[in-house]
């Protein structure tokens, strides 16, 4: 179907779902960025670090530095670049900067959510207003006459408005809820790689080799 065709099949609905589609893309596309330069990146920039900062802790903040466009770099660096804290004020330290990451990592959430509610919502609205046109264009003592290409427009726009609506959901729905699964493995490898720094951090802090330099 062309994109004139679909319009006009459509009816007044056709705009806000093209609005949703458009907007619906730009933010998957910006989040599939995202996630490919985390997922690509992160594990090894870690694992690096946590190596590096069993032998040097400044070699490990340059590092993260390098690195400071991922989320579990910024949240390391909130801690290690504390001027000798103790190990509960380097733990809330890290606790507290995983929690301002959690916006970034939940970006365009409700938007998506937005979306998936209110597609099928606009593409009912659309039958509705199709079913209409129809009965308005029915005439009994007119069957097969003139007015029969008006019941078949009404018919046309509930069907496509409503198949438009649900594709428009559908497509939204499996980028969001694979999202979702990108921040819930985010956030347990924060968990897990900030557990393994934070044992790091003690047993230099109980052997009193914390560097004073490592100042904010």
């Amino acid at each position: 179907m062309k994109a004139s065709n679909w319009f006009e099949a459509c009816g007044i609905v056709a705009w806000p779902l093209l609005a949703f589609s458009i907007v619906g893309l730009a933010m998957i596309a910006e989040r599939l960025w995202f996630w490919f330069r985390v997922n690509r990146r992160q594990k090894r920039v870690v694992r690096e670090v946590l190596r590096l900062y069993q032998h040097d802790s400044d070699v490990a903040i340059r590092k993260l530095q390098q690195n400071a466009d991922l989320p579990i770099a910024r949240i390391f660096l909130e801690a290690l670049e504390l001027n000798h804290p103790s190990p509960e004020k380097f733990r809330i330290a890290l606790e507290s900067a995983a929690q301002a990451e959690i916006p970034t990592l939940k970006r365009f959430s409700t938007a998506f959510d937005t979306i998936i509610s209110l597609s099928p919502l606009l593409g009912l609205l659309g039958t509705v207003l199709g079913l209409i046109t129809s009965f308005a264009a029915l005439n009994i003592g007119d069957v097969g006459g003139t007015k029969t290409a008006g019941v078949t427009a009404g018919i046309s726009e509930a069907l496509v408005s409503t198949a438009s609506g649900l594709v428009v959901a559908i497509f939204t729905l499996m980028f969001a809820n694979t999202f979702r699964g990108f921040y819930l493995r985010q956030i347990a490898l924060i968990q897990e790689y900030g557990g393994q720094i934070e044992l790091l951090y003690l047993d230099r802090y109980e052997q009193g080799e914390v560097s004073h330099a490592s100042t904010r």
